[in-house]
């Protein structure tokens, strides 16, 4: 039985166990495995100006779950639907990829979309992150991925490499290891911040999600932290049927308003 095998075999009863373990993010949709971390961990530390991280990773994800771009197993997060009501409001956060397994042959990915309400196809590829060994992590290349529609800062991200740098919980077993050895595509993109304008007023969901490459060994991750929409936090924007039942109320509010008049 070689290492990748066995590692295999540790991965599935890990999975069983992480998916009883983590109650997944507060407000959000999970298929996979998500949680949420209060404190520094490892390589990922709480952003400055936020309480905070989410996190999702392939370590208890569902085979299948790829995003429709290939891998063989991951875990997705999707929010609540919210309301925009003006076009050009700003969609905001910051992300960070953390992967264990290197080298160009197991190119283990990430990615963020934006979707309307009810629709199956992004509206926008918001960015990618892939294993590279060497160049572009952020956006991501290979895996089929998307070209990105969102601004990113730094432009252009490589992984951060070396003993240590995937150390992080939620990779499990994984954490602080690293296939084909640190310098080959393992590590952390580190924070990357993304900003994206929403052009056209209406109901949306926003979803992220991580999955492995080619074998469900060696876990990748994404944490994730800030999300905001015209600069308040995602999970405070109202939703769609309360924006309906606030221009209901109005609607009310004026026709007393005409009958006191008559």
């Amino acid at each position: 039985m070689n290492s990748r095998a066995i590692k295999l075999i540790a991965a599935i009863s890990l999975a069983i166990a992480c998916t009883q373990a983590h109650a997944g993010i507060i407000g959000w949709t999970t298929v996979g495995n998500s949680g949420t971390s209060t404190s520094n961990d490892g390589v990922v530390a709480i952003p400055s100006g936020q309480s905070s991280v989410n996190w999702i990773s392939t370590n208890g994800g569902v085979n299948g779950n790829n995003g429709g771009y290939g891998g063989t197993d991951g875990s997705t997060v999707t929010s609540n639907p919210f309301a925009v009501s003006t076009g050009g409001t700003a969609l905001t956060f910051q992300f960070d990829f953390i992967t264990s397994d290197g080298t160009s042959s197991f190119p283990d990915y990430a990615w963020a979309n934006l979707y309307a309400v009810g629709g199956s196809n992004p509206v926008a590829t918001l960015f990618t992150a892939t294993t590279n060994p060497s160049g572009s992590a952020v956006p991501g290349t290979g895996a089929g991925l998307p070209s990105i529609s969102a601004t990113i800062n730094p432009a252009n991200v490589v992984i951060n490499s070396g003993a240590g740098s995937t150390v992080w919980s939620p990779l499990g077993t994984n954490s602080g290891q690293c296939w084909g050895g640190y310098g080959n595509g393992c590590g952390n993109t580190g924070w990357v911040s993304a900003s994206y304008n929403i052009a056209i007023p209406g109901s949306y969901v926003l979803t992220f999600g991580v999955a492995n490459a080619s074998d469900n060994l060696y876990d990748s991750g994404l944490a994730f932290s800030g999300a905001a929409v015209g600069g308040t936090s995602i999970n405070n924007v109202p939703e769609p049927s309360d924006f309906a039942l606030f221009g209901l109320s109005l609607v009310g509010m004026a026709f007393l308003r005409r009958r006191k008049q008559v």
